[in-house]
């Protein structure tokens, strides 16, 4: 990672959550002028390979994840607050990556759910002229949303932040680690009880999380008790520091004023005396 982000970092895209809200924005905007419109959007990978609509593996990220209520831009409200927190904590170049890698694998768990219906459906998918193919993956392919993607980016976020507090419900506090942990558990009971188009979305959300959790876990340094650790040792040094300042006896010379002078103190002098290196050798002794 650390070569390719010295080669590539400089193209790291900031304030990526803000984009993908503005995303989501436009296709609220297109939901409410009309609706059916989103059918050209999804990642519907059977008229992607069958009639060539290649900008779907593109255009579904504008496909909100759900119809906008208050609770919705809550939602979006708190998932720029982790994004930001995240992409801060462990950078812009990481964080674009964990994004983009999760909308890889998201389309590439479209395609392989696809090779899968058709190794096992193959005579059917070909020889269906009632359009039920065609409908059931217009239905499925909204399942390949940006909601998983938004779940994995709270579960990145319990990751890095795991004893941080949040207000559940606005009133009661709880740890993130155990909303990451319920989240896993709701995650786990959808893959195994879903359809087959729902374990192939939720599993390439969790892949990623499971890619960035073996990327991050020796970074223990980016949890918040390490920073205000960081930062108390940081403040009792610069006192130390400060309260151990060299200060000549008899120029009144520190070594903030000439960082080259050395200072010693006198064994000959009754008394703390110091004296920079001008004037040790020079001085009177304090009897």
């Amino acid at each position: 990672m650390s070569n390719f982000e010295k080669k590539f970092g400089k193209y790291a895209i900031p304030n990526l959550t803000i984009i993908l809200i503005g995303c989501y924005a436009i296709g609220y905007i297109m939901e409410r002028v009309n609706f059916q419109f989103l059918n050209y959007l999804t990642l519907d990978m059977h008229k992607i390979l069958t009639q060539g609509q290649v900008w779907r593996i593109i255009s579904w990220i504008i496909v909100p994840p759900e119809n906008f209520d208050i609770f919705t831009l809550i939602m979006l409200f708190f998932y720029y607050s982790i994004g930001t927190a995240m992409e801060r904590t462990i950078g812009t170049y990481k964080y674009n990556v964990f994004i983009f890698r999760g909308i890889a694998l998201t389309v590439l768990g479209a395609l392989l759910c696809y090779g899968l219906c058709f190794l096992l459906y193959g005579g059917v998918l070909r020889a269906d002229e009632s359009g039920y193919v065609q409908y059931l993956f217009e239905t499925a392919a909204y399942l390949f949303s940006t909601y998983y993607i938004n779940m994995s980016i709270f579960l990145a976020f319990a990751i890095v932040y795991p004893d941080m507090q949040v207000l559940l419900m606005f009133v009661i506090p709880i740890k993130v680690k155990w909303l990451g942990i319920l989240d896993l558990v709701l995650l786990g009971f959808s893959f195994f009880t879903g359809a087959l188009f729902t374990k192939f979305a939720i599993g390439a959300a969790l892949l990623n999380v499971a890619i960035f959790f073996l990327m991050v876990r020796n970074l223990r340094h980016l949890r918040p008790s390490q920073i205000k650790r960081r930062v108390e040792y940081k403040q009792k040094v610069q006192k130390i520091q400060t309260a151990t300042k060299h200060k000549c006896a008899i120029c009144g010379q520190t070594e903030e004023d000439n960082p080259d002078l050395e200072f010693r103190f006198c064994s000959k002098c009754n008394g703390n005396y110091e004296y920079c290196s001008e004037h040790l050798y020079t001085h009177e002794h304090v009897k």
